[in-house]
């Protein structure tokens, strides 16, 4: 196991650089960089700006030229903002420059924020982190005896109707499902039940500590549910499909000829050996609740998110956050493949990722 695990280390490295390789490059083909931001954003100065730089037709040089409606701007700004944004160097030594940062976690600072990476990360993080965290717990403790039941009684009228449901949930687009929740739930047209915005209200620190508990979970509910929906049709069926493989084996009906009751057949030999990769697949699933709706749902939700924080970052071209987010999310996703196996292992010893790479 530890040779194993050193491959899947060592393995990091160029899957990391070649995520961050392929970003880097599509960045540089697409329009609308930061220095066009930035000139979008001077060119609505109008007279002024070009009255205080000198005027006449000095941005009419080669340096302006590349940049769409620089026009008017002299080559000195331009050259200038370059500089600043380090696009006066090639391609290749910005991108070998920022890998070797990269790998010391030094992410700069947001080209529009003026605060480092790694504090935008931090103070963001929570919120995703506690939408992905319900989410994921929420789809365990509605899926598992759900999924139960379904294997239970398969192919049962219950069964046909419950995988009728749990299909139409799958196929509904969280954001989707999000849009119907603030709609019946959030005063759009029917109940004024939930928030409409926000994690906390107005008055949160006047509340008292339960206070502040009811509150939080007022306004997470519908975030929650949003992002439940597809993860929670997935794992029913894996739970039910699971539990029906483990029913059907030779160890299960020579625990009822035994004279064994159904309740401890099924949850003192059958539960522990079919929840292996339900409990095993917890930080993957995770993962993909994390990463998968948390942009959409925190944009419809107004949750000041890392997902909606990638979003405002890809619209304004802020390349640090971009490309630091983009590490770090792809880092913690490769870490959680490796935590993964680690936890089949520990679920059941059996397995031997060793002598299968071998």
């Amino acid at each position: 196991m530890g040779a194993y695990l050193l491959r899947r280390l060592l393995l990091i490295i160029p899957t990391l650089i070649g995520i961050m390789l392929v970003n880097f490059t599509l960045t540089q083909f697409v329009p609308g960089g930061p220095i066009e931001q930035i000139v979008a954003r001077v060119q609505g100065e109008g007279d002024v700006f070009r009255n205080i730089a000198g005027g006449g037709d000095a941005g009419q040089g080669a340096s302006t030229e590349r940049y769409a409606g620089a026009q008017g701007l002299p080559p000195e700004f331009i050259a200038e903002l370059e500089r600043e944004f380090g696009f006066d160097k090639p391609p290749v030594q910005r991108f070998l420059s920022m890998l070797w940062d990269y790998l010391r976690f030094d992410f700069g600072e947001s080209w529009f924020r003026s605060i480092s990476v790694v504090d935008l990360v931090i103070e963001k993080m929570p919120v995703s982190i506690t939408l992905g965290l319900w989410s994921t717990l929420l789809a365990y403790l509605i899926s598992i005896p759900l999924g139960i039941r379904k294997a239970v009684r398969d192919g049962t009228p219950f069964d046909t109707w419950t995988s009728s449901a749990v299909i139409v949930g799958y196929a509904i687009p969280g954001f989707l499902f999000a849009v119907l929740l603030m709609v019946l739930f959030a005063g759009g047209s029917y109940w004024q039940i939930f928030p409409l915005r926000g994690l906390t209200s107005d008055n949160w620190e006047t509340l008292s500590a339960w206070g502040k508990v009811k509150d939080y979970l007022w306004h997470i509910t519908l975030p929650v549910i949003a992002s439940t929906i597809a993860s929670f049709a997935t794992l029913t069926l894996l739970t039910k499909n699971s539990f029906l493989d483990e029913i059907n084996k030779q160890y299960v009906m020579t625990a009822r000829a035994k004279g064994l009751a159904e309740r401890r057949v099924l949850y003192g030999h059958v539960f522990r050996n079919a929840m292996l990769i339900v409990i095993a697949g917890f930080p993957s699933l995770f993962l993909g609740v994390f990463f998968g709706s948390s942009i959409l749902i925190e944009t419809i939700f107004s949750l000041d998110g890392l997902g909606r924080l990638g979003f405002e970052a890809a619209v304004q071209r802020d390349y640090p956050v971009i490309f630091g987010t983009l590490y770090v999310f792809g880092l913690m996703g490769l870490l959680v493949g490796i935590l993964s196996d680690l936890t089949y292992v520990l679920v059941d010893p059996r397995i031997d990722f060793e002598s299968r790479a071998g």
